[in-house]
């Protein structure tokens, strides 16, 4: 990637969140810095159920990359029961202090969805995140629709996170494929920063199919390469690393779908 600073173009569609009903224009991997387009839909599966902590983890760190605060978190009551509460010191070491967070805990996943439906439209949010887990067959191509409409509408940016799902068809903008990965230790054998395997599994209007490992810089709120990165991969709009466990660990799961 990169180290260019942005065009005034690119600064632009940051801050705007661009057209929404329009193929997102900056580069494939301008999500590293400004997180994802604001005012859309993104989704977000665990590439298997033990990565939902990461799916999470890498949830949060994009509605920062894109400063869209403050963020309000759905989940349901089973949800909840079967993954346990939050946990605040964990956020607060990804970087989302706790006057920037709205958790709201609802019964089911009907009433998630009509939360969700009626939260995507208040413009004075940042990022609704909805959680859900299992298949959660509610989450139709309909239901994602209306939620691009209210996200495009508000500005609000929606990110849906699936934990133990397939991948199914949807409106959602771009959908990506999330697992946990070692950090980089660090020179005093520190714990290094949270880092992710990924891969963009959909890209409305553009690339998808390209896998990394990044880590979350908390205090630039943004993601890095890796010091182990080597040569982006012929062709590939995100580079690889080489011998790592992007490159060890085969393709994930959830595929493509709609």
């Amino acid at each position: 990637m990169s180290d260019s600073p942005l065009s005034i173009a690119e600064l632009r569609q940051l801050v705007a969140g661009g057209a929404a009903t329009q193929a997102d224009p900056r580069p494939a991997d301008a999500w590293r810095r400004g997180g994802l387009a604001r005012g859309q839909l993104h989704e977000i599966y665990a590439a298997e159920d033990a990565d939902g902590p990461a799916a999470i983890g890498f949830a949060v760190a994009v509605a920062l990359a894109a400063g869209a605060l403050p963020v309000l978190w759905l989940r349901t009551e089973g949800h909840e029961a079967a993954t346990g509460r939050l946990h605040a010191t964990g956020l607060l070491e990804l970087g989302l202090a706790p006057d920037a967070l709205l958790l709201v805990v609802v019964p089911d996943e009907d009433a998630a969805l009509r939360t969700a439906a009626d939260a995507a439209r208040c413009a004075g949010l940042g990022t609704l995140l909805v959680e859900s887990r299992g298949r959660a067959p509610g989450l139709d191509l309909t239901a994602t629709r209306r939620l691009m409409l209210a996200a495009e509408a508000s500005g609000v940016t929606v990110l849906s996170v699936r934990v133990g799902a397939a991948v199914c068809p949807s409106a959602a903008a771009t959908r990506w494929a999330v697992a946990a990965c070692p950090s980089t230790a660090l020179a005093a054998d520190a714990p290094g920063a949270p880092a992710f395997e990924i891969e963009c599994l959909r890209r409305r209007g553009g690339p998808a199919g390209t896998r990394a490992r990044v880590e979350w810089n908390r205090d630039d709120r943004c993601f890095d390469d890796p010091s182990s990165y080597q040569a982006p991969l012929a062709g590939a709009g995100v580079p690889l690393a080489v011998g790592g466990p992007a490159a060890r660990r085969p393709a994930a799961p959830v595929r493509r779908a709609g």
